[in-house]
């Protein structure tokens, strides 16, 4: 028997959409926003939709910025001489946590995965390249993920950056094998960036 239909059905469906949010989980944001006033819900909706339509890719890392460039590649007291490679927006946040690193960032917007059609074209890996030929950088530090397709990427960066005689290294111990940069606590993340071993 179907208990939730019609429009709370539909509200718990759009709600379980989202990651890491199950049917429960779903169910209780459904009642927890029945029970806002109106006014709460349509701050959350207006924030929502504002979100989609002035939040864009930074036309220089990709990250997320509210104009053309993102507030870190806007900020002059970043270091240009370090640049961090990571797959996702996101993962920008969790290095951004730690408060230790203070160079620019260049998000790739996924990883090399041939099983799922997912090439060097699908990538923002030429983009990387031409930031990189601008001279300014001196190492590239590389931040993916420490699973099958984030190895493999990190290689495939690695043999293209290193004839360029740009230093690349990456994240190190501290981080588990297979472990996503998202999931790590900032402790885990500062010490993989402080521990970061040359590529070879």
């Amino acid at each position: 028997m179907d208990y939730f239909s019609g429009i709370l059905g539909r509200l718990i469906d759009e709600l379980g959409r989202m990651p890491g949010i199950g049917p429960k989980a779903a169910q209780r944001l459904a009642f927890f926003l029945l029970r806002q006033d109106a006014a709460v819900v349509q701050q959350l909706a207006n924030a929502m939709l504002e979100a989609k339509a002035k939040i864009r890719p930074c036309a220089d890392c990709f990250f997320l910025a509210e104009g053309e460039r993102c507030h870190i590649c806007s900020d002059p007291r970043r270091d240009a001489r370090l640049l961090c490679v990571v797959e996702d927006p996101k993962d920008v946040f969790s290095m951004e946590r730690t408060r230790e690193y203070r160079g620019l960032y260049h998000v790739l917007m996924g990883t090399l995965s041939p099983l799922d059609g997912i090439g060097p074209d699908d990538l923002k890996i030429a983009e990387l390249l031409k930031r990189l030929q601008a001279g300014h950088v001196q190492e590239v530090i590389v931040a993916t993920n420490q699973d099958v397709e984030g190895e493999a990427t990190a290689l495939y960066l690695n043999k293209l950056i290193k004839p360029l005689g740009i230093r690349v290294t990456r994240l190190a111990s501290g981080l588990p094998a297979g472990g996503d940069l998202e999931y790590a606590d900032d402790i885990t993340i500062s010490r993989a960036l402080g521990g970061r071993r040359e590529l070879e």
